[in-house]
């Protein structure tokens, strides 16, 4: 028996008045409840009731325990009530880490809505590309567009993010479509400067997987920045399909290489454990693959136009352009 329960026995003996209604709460028999307030007795050292056959009665030392005990016990009722009301809806302060521009530009749009609908949540967002550990950084959940590499947390996919490699038509015009993945050594090619890794381009050609490394006259730390230099024409760079669906479909960027580029990760929200995962958590979750499953909004009439057309010039055209042009 901890202290808690014996806490609690000796409480409920002295608000009942007896031990033989104390057990009944409890559901003890008499003598347990006895012995229980016994050992505490004997465990502090000291006398807490005066037992005669018709009553009990506190000494001294046991209304002064009575009093701090009756305290601890409201304080351990009010902490499970707030617990369990946490559970019952969604509510409090919902800590996400997440991606810069993927967040930026799909979920931040969306955050007015899911306030709307769990008014009692408060949500705490970071924005961040790096590897953050959640438990000990004290997240709720991350949204990641990469493989899970911690096999202790839990991932909820919502999507493929695939990259793809673009540029402008004026700065293909200027410097020519590379037709190969060895050809991209003639072009201006930006990366980013806070992930090594995203600076690695991935083909499949006949002859195999192929690596490279991007290298050019111009990085940054943010892809919202490098979107930004290729709409200027100064080079080509590997983005994600959210951030370019729509530059494709209007002809502001071109994909190439199409053929070959094999690189894409799941976009997913992460979170440590699926066990009493707490409403706010779940809430935001369910919420965010309500709108990005089972299509997620960026591909929504793009389908087309991520097919690339060659034309007998040499030049290249989404799909979405040739018919424009063929009007």
């Amino acid at each position: 028996m901890d202290r808690a329960a014996e806490m609690e026995i000796f409480v409920h003996a002295v608000e009942e008045g007896s031990f033989s209604a104390a057990a009944r709460t409890m559901r003890l028999s008499p003598s347990a409840v006895s012995k229980y307030i016994s050992r505490l007795e004997d465990r502090l050292g000291a006398r807490l009731l005066m037992r005669t056959t018709r009553q009990l009665s506190l000494t001294e030392e046991g209304r002064a325990f009575y009093e701090r005990a009756r305290t601890i016990l409201n304080e351990i009722e009010e902490a499970e009530e707030v617990v369990t009301q946490l559970y019952a809806a969604p509510r409090g302060t919902l800590r996400i880490n997440a991606s810069v521009a993927f967040t930026k530009m799909q979920v931040v749009p969306l955050i007015p809505e899911f306030l709307a609908r769990y008014p009692d949540v408060r949500i705490e967002l970071t924005l961040d590309d790096k590897f953050t550990d959640l438990v000990n950084d004290g997240y709720d959940l991350a949204i990641r567009l990469s493989a899970l590499e911690d096999s202790s947390l839990i991932a909820r996919k919502y999507a493929v993010n695939r990259r793809m490699i673009v540029a402008s038509p004026e700065y293909l015009e200027k410097n020519g479509i590379p037709r190969k993945p060895q050809e991209l050594e003639n072009h201006n090619c930006l990366h980013l400067s806070s992930r090594e890794s995203f600076n690695d381009w991935h083909f499949e050609t006949p002859d195999g997987h192929v690596s490279f490394r991007a290298q050019g006259s111009f990085s940054a730390n943010d892809g919202d920045v490098l979107h930004e230099a290729v709409l200027a024409g100064l080079g080509m760079a590997r983005l994600a399909e959210y951030l370019v669906h729509e530059d494709i479909r209007t002809g502001r960027l071109t994909p190439v290489l199409t053929e070959y580029v094999h690189d894409q990760a799941w976009i997913s929200a992460v979170y440590p454990h699926k066990r009493h995962l707490s409403p706010k958590v779940r809430a935001f979750v369910d919420f965010l693959a309500e709108k990005f499953t089972p299509v997620p909004p960026w591909e929504l009439g793009f389908r087309d136009a991520r097919a690339v057309t060659r034309n007998s010039d040499g030049t290249t055209d989404t799909a979405a352009a040739a018919r424009d042009r063929a009007k």
